[in-house]
């Protein structure tokens, strides 16, 4: 019996293990034992830090805002609680880009989260662009909209109802008069043409 041979895939898998460990310290990148316990443990640290990631960039965030909300004296937590009872959804992320990029905005943000605490603004507050709009913003949308429907509807029923072409059945075959007939749920069993087309002009 013939001898098996696997040096060239033990070779091969060598070969790919050291190629994803390029670039690591001492014998991590060359030794193949050592690389591949690197490997290991490199795996589980992506894995974790992949779900890390997002409680870092959350904290970021908050931190930024937590500075801008400092300089237009409130706190964090009292410009969240403002937001939330005044009804504006904007995420952290969002709120730190426009604390860094346009503090005039974010003060607008931070007057309308001081309101909503102090219950002066109603849950109907919307924030479109860089603009914050107070009030009944949302139930002007919704008159605005119905106010389309009802345009709509009166265009509708102002348009005059199509009339039907006169059809000339005397040009028609037999088996096309009874396919228009079953349409018009017409019963023609046993009729001529003539008696047919008479049956469809009543």
């Amino acid at each position: 019996m013939a001898r098996v041979r696997n040096g060239a895939v033990t070779k091969a898998r060598h070969k790919k293990v050291l190629k994803e460990a390029k670039g690591y310290f001492g014998s991590k990148h060359r030794l193949y034992k050592t690389a591949k316990e690197q490997l290991m443990h490199s795996g589980q640290y992506a894995f974790r830090d992949r779900r890390q990631k997002k409680r870092d960039f959350r904290k970021l965030w908050i931190t930024r805002i937590n500075a801008a909300c400092r300089q237009n004296e409130i706190s964090y937590s009292r410009f969240i609680e403002g937001l939330t009872k005044a009804g504006v959804e904007v995420n952290r992320k969002m709120l730190s880009e426009i604390a860094i990029n346009n503090p005039k905005a974010f003060t607008e943000l931070v007057k309308v989260a001081k309101d909503g605490k102090a219950g002066k603004v109603k849950r109907a507050t919307e924030v479109l662009g860089n603009e914050v709009t107070i009030g009944a913003a949302k139930k002007a949308v919704k008159e605005e909209k119905k106010e389309e429907k009802a345009e709509k509807t009166v265009k509708a029923e102002k348009k005059p109802a199509k009339k039907e072409a006169a059809v000339d059945y005397s040009k028609m075959t037999v088996a096309e008069l009874k396919e228009v007939a079953s349409k018009k749920k017409i019963d023609v069993t046993g009729l001529k043409k003539a008696e047919i087309i008479e049956a469809l002009n009543k």
